[in-house]
């Protein structure tokens, strides 16, 4: 608990205070401006508690998950017993490492490839020109 009280964690709470405060005061306002005739102020009527909420929420959040790792912290695991001589270390299961797995090089002899690379090249070549105006484009709708 004490770990909330820190100048960091201070800021945080008054930050979240302040903006609780803020929207729903602005949901006040625009609540006045409802009933005085202003028949869009009422989206913004309900708008702003919203906010409000969602600030709660993510406050509420961040507190939980500073609880629980303080307590990981705290709770430090006893080390594994040595194994006896002669027999194997027991077997810890661990979760696996995703590997982000690279995707296929593209083969070197691809005609449509060097074809779309020229094709950009003369784009990069000529800023003023019109994808039509490339002289390289063969339409297959012309006979």
């Amino acid at each position: 608990m004490r770990a909330l009280w820190t100048p960091a964690w201070i800021a945080r709470h008054v930050v979240a205070l302040v903006l609780v405060a803020g929207f729903l005061g602005l949901g006040w306002w625009q609540f006045s401006r409802a009933t005085g005739g202003n028949t869009l102020s009422w989206g913004y009527t309900f708008e702003w508690p919203v906010f409000a909420l969602f600030v709660v929420f993510l406050w509420f959040r961040e507190v939980q998950q500073e609880l629980r790792s303080g307590r990981a912290r705290q709770e430090t695991p006893e080390p594994a017993p040595e194994p006896e001589p002669g027999t194997s270390a027991p077997v810890t299961v661990r979760r696996p490492v995703r590997v982000q797995s690279s995707s296929p090089a593209a083969p070197a002899d691809d005609p449509e490839l060097d074809a779309y690379n020229d094709y950009l090249a003369w784009l990069n070549a000529h800023p003023g020109a019109r994808p039509g105006d490339y002289p390289g484009r063969q339409s297959s709708t012309k006979q």
